[in-house]
């Protein structure tokens, strides 16, 4: 079975450009594919000095992508100009017809991401600790950033529904676990009867990414280290931007330069001080961060059972079937083992 590569209609696309105010008006336009897959296309558009990053559901996605790149697109052009680095938004169409889905423009990053760099890191993170130290304290930064900004008055006060969002968390999840239920998994029940009696200490709402975790950023070329976009807001929205915490540091160890599965952490912080530095550089307290890795992990399974459900023979949604067993049992054993209080 063969896979047609993405494209685009670049006829299309520039007589829609034509329509705006942007440099190169009436020049050809160039299209390379960055990325493609289930999720979104990237490709880079260039047309004359002018450059830009477009981001499109696949054509043959579900009908229910369309809402989510245009909220996708909501989140960037609100954070565009903030302290949180994103690619910038340029501009959106909402109209399916020019390109057979609505999409956006933003930004083309200078910068790397693991997801493109052969052994994850590149010089000089590749030998220098230190510099890679660096590295996780501006990937927590991040979520430092997002859970800063004013959301309200940036444009997202109907972004979600930060009103009631833990106690939504497990009757949401459920249900959409019992859609899907194909299989028993352990440690489901118990960590999901943990996490109905259990609330965090205090919930500030904020913007959280949903899926914050290394392979979603890029960061800028050279040492220092520093984020030089947040990217694929596929799930982002107003909710509580501890559980971005969780979801970074759920796998990473206390210990990176001892034995784990985690190689390419080496070197870098464990996660009490990143815990710590989250702490320090938020002002928010997380004494009931262990509420928040039984959520992640309970969360993260969940997901990714849903993909493993439609693997099809696809080896990589295969291998999820083994994470989503792991995750939900060290979710019910952390639930299992933690002393942090129920609601009373």
């Amino acid at each position: 079975m063969t896979t047609e590569t993405p494209s685009i209609d670049v006829a299309a696309l520039g007589a829609w450009l034509d329509t705006l105010d942007l440099p190169g008006s009436g020049l050809p336009v160039e299209a390379r594919l960055l990325s493609g897959g289930r999720q979104n296309e990237i490709f880079e558009i260039r047309r004359g000095d002018f450059a830009a990053a477009l981001r499109r559901p696949p054509v043959a996605a579900p009908a229910e992508r369309d809402a989510g790149i245009l909220r996708e697109w909501r989140l960037i052009e609100a954070l565009t100009g903030t302290d949180v680095p994103v690619a910038d938004a340029i501009a959106a169409c909402p109209d399916p017809t020019v390109l057979g889905r609505p999409f956006y423009l933003m930004d083309v990053v200078d910068g790397w991401s693991v997801m493109n760099t052969p052994g994850w890191w590149p010089e000089p993170f590749d030998t220098d600790r230190a510099a890679r130290d660096q590295l996780a304290y501006e990937l927590i930064e991040g979520i430092v950033r997002m859970g800063a900004v004013d959301w309200r008055a940036r444009g997202l006060g109907d972004l979600g529904r930060p009103d009631g969002y833990h106690d939504r968390q497990v009757e949401r999840w459920t249900r959409f676990y019992q859609r899907i239920r194909a299989r028993e998994i352990p440690g489901l029940d118990e960590a999901t009867a943990w996490l109905a009696v259990h609330r965090p200490l205090d919930f500030v709402p904020g913007v959280m990414h949903g899926d914050y975790q290394f392979p979603n950023v890029m960061f800028r070329h050279g040492a220092p280290g520093r984020l030089a976009a947040i990217l694929d807001w596929e799930m982002g929205t107003v909710g509580d931007p501890k559980l971005d915490v969780a979801w970074a540091l759920h796998s990473w160890p206390e210990d990176p330069d001892g034995p784990s599965d985690n190689e390419f952490l080496v070197g870098m912080p464990g996660r009490a001080k990143l815990l710590d530095f989250y702490a320090e550089r938020s002002g928010r307290q997380v004494d009931d961060f262990d509420y928040y890795l039984v959520l992640a992990k309970w969360k993260l399974a969940i997901v990714l059972e849903q993909g493993y459900q439609r693997a099809n023979g696809d080896p990589k949604l295969e291998d999820f079937g083994g994470y989503v067993v792991t995750y939900m049992r060290e979710a019910a054993d952390i639930a299992e083992s933690s002393d942090y209080p129920a609601v009373s």
